[in-house]
């Protein structure tokens, strides 16, 4: 198994973490696209990979609505060209990116129509301009312009067929998105917890998928955003976990209907979670909607505890069929001490061990 962590896009300070991180034996960085939050990702991951020579470089994750297709396969192709290879895109419906300009998560017609496209320009296809939803009253077509010659499509023509093209990794929650994902991406990654009872229902449907369209089940890969916190204090480990908990928790009750498999009392707790989410306390350790998750909660939805206990939560998710995760850490609003000493752990006891 590959394992990732996440963290901000900062066109400066990413470099550095980049190359502590693959000092420090991890396989790869997602940084966040949120551009009310944090600085570009593609100027950030751009900057990691002039200090890096292995480690693994992406999106965690951007979105189909602030950027065309286009420029999102363009960015992130620069980023692969200059890392040598070693670029993913992590794209989802989007969240805190859309929230800051007042709009909730794109349509699933127009989230498909996206992968759609973005698959089409990073193979160094054509997609057809009529597919290409820009408004007319934004921009008019272009044979207003009367030219003597013009593209007959759009293209990305310096991507071309060279290379191996950035592989698309979507994340997802709910049955629509993952069947999407098992139709369009190469990996689906599922934000569904750390509960492989929940995992393993994720993975059933996007195989049922790709079988029921005539494609092959085992032809995608298969991952997953966790949220790890270790540490000997059971609630020490749980704290560190709850505002970045509570971010991918939502996601699995945001439209207000809870999917895959769930206890009475975990959809109770999804259902307090959204009733109670300030997205001006997004990701934060002490904020109100952090408060409503309880231990057991946490326990299921979580990887936390001792070194040996994370592992043997990773192996876990190994044996379902997992080949990455994504490990979200402490975020704001928790102990930094605790934090530096989980990550400590994290990275002397656990990545060595899980992956043997």
């Amino acid at each position: 198994m590959q394992i990732w962590t996440t963290g901000v896009a900062s066109p400066r300070g990413t470099a550095g973490v980049a190359r502590q991180l693959e000092e420090a034996g991890w396989d790869g960085l997602l940084v966040v696209d949120s551009q009310n939050l944090s600085g570009d990702p593609y100027v950030a991951l751009a900057m990691a990979a002039t200090v890096t020579k292995r480690l693994g470089l992406g999106t965690g994750v951007t979105n189909s609505v602030t950027r065309h297709a286009s420029v999102t396969a363009n960015s992130i192709t620069s980023v692969h060209r200059i890392s040598n290879g070693r670029a993913v895109l992590g794209i989802g419906r989007g969240d805190s990116a859309l929230a800051h300009l007042g709009r909730a998560p794109a349509r699933l017609p127009s989230f498909s129509r996206y992968l759609k496209q973005l698959r089409a320009y990073l193979h160094g296809e054509a997609v057809a301009f009529a597919d290409i939803d820009i408004p007319l009253d934004v921009a008019p077509p272009m044979s207003e312009l009367e030219l003597a010659d013009a593209p007959p499509f759009s293209r990305i023509d310096w991507i071309g067929a060279r290379g191996t093209p950035v592989p698309i990794e979507v994340a997802a929650s709910g049955p629509r998105v993952i069947a999407l994902a098992a139709l369009y991406a190469d990996r689906v990654m599922f934000a569904l917890g750390a509960d492989v009872e929940r995992i393993a229902w994720g993975i059933s449907l996007a195989r049922e998928t790709r079988r029921k369209a005539g494609l092959d089940p085992d032809g995608i890969a298969f991952g997953a955003y966790v949220n790890c916190g270790c540490s000997s204090d059971a609630d020490k480990a749980r704290d560190l976990v709850r505002g970045g908990l509570t971010t991918f928790a939502r996601f699995s009750v945001m439209h207000g209907k809870a999917s895959g498999p769930l206890s009475g009392d975990d959809r109770a707790v999804l259902h307090d979670l959204r009733d109670n989410y300030d997205m001006k306390a997004h990701t934060r350790g002490d904020s109100r909607q952090a408060g409503v998750l309880t231990p057991d909660f946490i326990d299921r939805f979580a990887i936390v505890g001792t070194p040996e206990r994370c592992v043997e939560r990773l192996r876990g998710l190994t044996a379902l069929g997992l080949d990455k995760v994504a490990m979200t850490g402490s975020l704001r609003g928790v102990s930094e001490g605790d934090a530096a000493e989980s990550k400590r752990l994290i990275e002397t006891e656990v990545l060595a061990a899980a992956r043997a």
